[in-house]
């Protein structure tokens, strides 16, 4: 029988006070809290799945609430986003309710929190991928990584590889502002594995030596090796990642051969 497995880890970094990421994989959310090492779990193939990360915006209050608020919203609709509107209409819903928690046109002290979001949808004939900001999702294959999530950022200066801006994300705004949330539906080849993280991940780790991991390391070990060059890399932000993949069968209890220890 063919299972989703997901292995995920989510972090601080070396330089924030907390963590403002927040993950979901099904009903199952990790809300601005961290792991000590990764942690899979196992789908069976079947109803829809969703795997994404939450990015709250730093420099804005809230930025772990607003994170906790999207994820905990996408888990509770996980296994109904069988479409492309559905995605888009709980995005824009999880939009509307952060504005709301924020205090909506009422000044409050969570005025103008935020998140980015950005995951996938498996289901057995079609994967989905969304994203709201500059959380990516990245496809890892035989013939290298590739971006499939859209970032919403402004054009990059000559030489310049990564920016903190956002042009669009959940809330993040004083007055109420409409999302276009990049929804597309993506083919879903065997032996492909999708990466989902934020850019505490994406910003101080170049692609190539993502690509190295990805194609060099099994899921519970790339996990750590993705974490652990994100740290080396002066671990600048938080820090959160998962990787998915579609398998024939759900593999028998026992030792991890390919763990941190590893």
């Amino acid at each position: 029988m063919p299972y989703v497995t997901v292995t995920a880890l989510s972090h601080p970094g070396l330089l924030r006070e907390r963590n403002e990421d927040s993950l979901v994989v099904g009903p199952w959310t990790l809300c601005a809290t961290v792991t000590e090492s990764p942690q899979t779990l196992y789908f069976p193939l079947g109803t829809p799945l969703v795997i994404a990360v939450a990015d709250g915006l730093g420099g804005h209050p809230g930025g772990d609430v607003a994170s906790a608020l999207a994820v905990r919203r996408i888990a509770s609709v996980g296994s109904s986003l069988s479409g492309e509107d559905a995605v888009r209409d709980a995005l824009s819903a999880c939009n509307r309710a952060v504005y709301l928690a924020a205090g909506g046109d009422e000044a409050s002290e969570l005025a103008a929190m935020g998140t980015t979001i950005a995951g996938i949808v498996v289901q057995p004939g079609s994967l989905m991928v969304f994203n709201v900001g500059d959380s990516r999702v990245l496809a890892a294959s035989e013939d290298g990584l590739r971006q499939l999530s859209v970032d919403d950022s402004p054009p990059l200066e000559p030489g310049q590889r990564t920016t903190s801006l956002v042009t669009q994300c959940l809330g993040g705004s004083p007055g109420y502002r409409p999302i276009r949330p990049h929804v597309a539906t993506a083919p879903r080849t065997p032996g492909d594995r999708y990466l989902i993280c934020t850019d505490g991940l994406t910003d101080p780790v170049p692609p190539e030596v993502l690509d190295d991991v990805m194609r060099e390391r099994e899921d519970n070990r790339a996990a750590f090796e993705l974490w652990k060059a994100a740290i080396a890399a002066g671990g600048p932000d938080n820090i959160t990642l998962a990787v998915a993949r579609v398998v024939d069968e759900q593999p028998s209890p026992g030792p991890d051969r390919d763990g941190p220890g590893g």
